[in-house]
């Protein structure tokens, strides 16, 4: 409940003495969000799909349970990087093709899910997870000590969790 009430106070821009924080943008105040529910303990396509929730008027817990799955590159077998699938699935609760939708809705979706993806490699060099931990295993006990050492959650993932806010809401405003 305290974690709810933090991401509630970075969204809306109030502090628990109800005083607002220095004025963001949307984005910003997204990225914020997002890099505190993942500091927090969620993976990083929960923090990614979870910061969406107030866009869609869902509830967080859902959109956080649904993205459960998908971190450290897709059940941890470092494939699609989480934030990436994060990403895709909030691409396709907006644009995505529904019970009433049409086959061009699904292709409209694919377009942005494609573009999200040459975007996010552009930046970062590729989508996959093992790859962008310095092909360091998640599932490797030696590997993961070095991934602490090293604190790549903090350093690393952080900025692949902002690199997808930022080109997930960009996204989400076209159309």
């Amino acid at each position: 409940m305290q974690n709810e009430l933090i991401c509630f106070q970075i969204y809306h821009g109030v502090t628990s003495n109800t005083k607002p924080q220095i004025k963001m943008n949307t984005t910003d105040k997204k990225i914020q969000l997002a890099t505190a529910t993942f500091q927090s303990g969620y993976n990083c396509a929960q923090s990614v799909l979870a910061t969406f929730a107030f866009d869609f008027g869902m509830d967080r817990d859902t959109l956080l349970k649904m993205a459960t799955p998908f971190g450290s590159g897709i059940a941890k077998t470092q494939q699609t990087c989480g934030a990436v699938t994060g990403a895709l699935l909030a691409i396709g609760l907006k644009y995505g093709k529904g019970s009433n939708g049409t086959d061009n809705d699904k292709n409209f979706s694919y377009q942005l899910a494609q573009q999200l993806m040459a975007q996010f490699k552009e930046e970062h060099g590729c989508t996959n997870c093992l790859a962008l931990m310095d092909n360091l295993d998640m599932n490797n006990p030696s590997d993961i000590a070095q991934i602490k050492a090293r604190d790549l959650h903090n350093t690393y993932c952080v900025k692949y969790i902002q690199t997808a806010i930022k080109l997930t809401d960009e996204i989400l405003q076209q159309k």
